[in-house]
């Protein structure tokens, strides 16, 4: 599918966004923020060749992310974009919007691991190869589903990091499944997501030991189009989750303190303030909205 009809389809969703806004203001606020994002998206709806830059701030991602300090690469795929860190050799976080649409999407699924050689410091199938630790997605492949060339640069090692298994398969997955879910419910998220990177990572894998393992993952999410507007954040252990997705769910301030990143910095003041404080898991998990 090519991004331009998808593009088509995602007015029809906004339309849905602009009917519910007239039930609740800060859902109207919310969506004329959102359009820098939108607009920054239509700008790489073909599928192009990306890429890479270094650069000192995430102008591009300003309503998902805001940080001036962080050193990094910012290097667009088609639908995505990840803030690569090629010290680490792995991202710092990926950042995406999932529409209704993409997420009931139904392509087949690509499977090839590749480096990416246009970016300093991607990781190499040799790093990964008898590591002990899983080649995990940050952009879901599964989210990618609508266009054959999101879902191929979902598998460049550039939105890979080392994950235990029983992470990979079992609450990250539940919870890359349950974003799907919401997505349809509520025309379209944000996403954004990553390794905790620390100078405490005592494991690391790679042909020269120089990729270090995560202790922790996180992911914010935020449905700007549900009445009312809602965030919420989750922190995971690289490892076995006890008490499933649920007992990870935090809010966005706290996933802020972990980090040091300032997530939707560009949403009005008080619309920040109150999604980035909700930890309300049981109202994501309602069939409607």
């Amino acid at each position: 599918m090519k991004r331009k009809s998808v593009y088509r389809q995602r007015r029809k969703s906004r339309g849905r966004a602009s009917r519910i806004a007239s039930v609740h203001p800060l859902v109207a606020v919310t969506a004329l923020a959102l359009l820098i994002f939108a607009a920054w998206r239509a700008t790489a709806s073909a599928p192009v060749e990306h890429s890479a830059e270094s650069c000192d701030s995430s102008e591009l991602l300003e309503v998902a992310v805001a940080d001036s300090t962080l050193r990094q690469q910012i290097v667009e795929y088609p639908g995505f974009v990840v803030s690569f860190n090629s010290q680490m050799h792995q991202p710092n976080y990926v950042t995406w919007e999932l529409t209704a649409e993409e997420a009931a999407a139904e392509g087949r699924r690509e499977q090839n691991f590749d480096t990416d050689d246009a970016v300093e410091g991607s990781a190499t199938l040799a790093d990964y190869r008898r590591s002990g630790f899983d080649r995990g997605h940050m952009m879901p492949a599964a989210d990618a589903k609508w266009s054959g060339e999101a879902m191929k640069a979902t598998f460049y090692l550039t939105n890979i990091c080392p994950q235990d298994h029983k992470l990979n398969a079992g609450a990250w997955a539940n919870l890359e499944s349950n974003c799907r879910a919401w997505a349809e419910r509520d025309s379209a998220i944000i996403i954004v997501c990553g390794p905790v990177l620390s100078d405490r990572m005592p494991r690391s894998i790679g042909t020269s030991g120089q990729i270090p393992v995560p202790e922790r993952f996180f992911k914010v999410v935020l449905a700007p189009y549900s009445n009312p507007p809602r965030g919420i954040g989750f922190v995971m252990n690289n490892g076995p989750v006890a008490g499933g997705v649920q007992a990870t769910a935090v809010s966005i301030d706290e996933v802020e303190a972990i980090t040091g990143f300032d997530f939707f910095a560009a949403l009005p003041d008080e619309i920040e303030e109150e999604v980035e404080a909700q930890c309300a898991y049981h109202i994501w998990q309602r069939k409607n909205r």
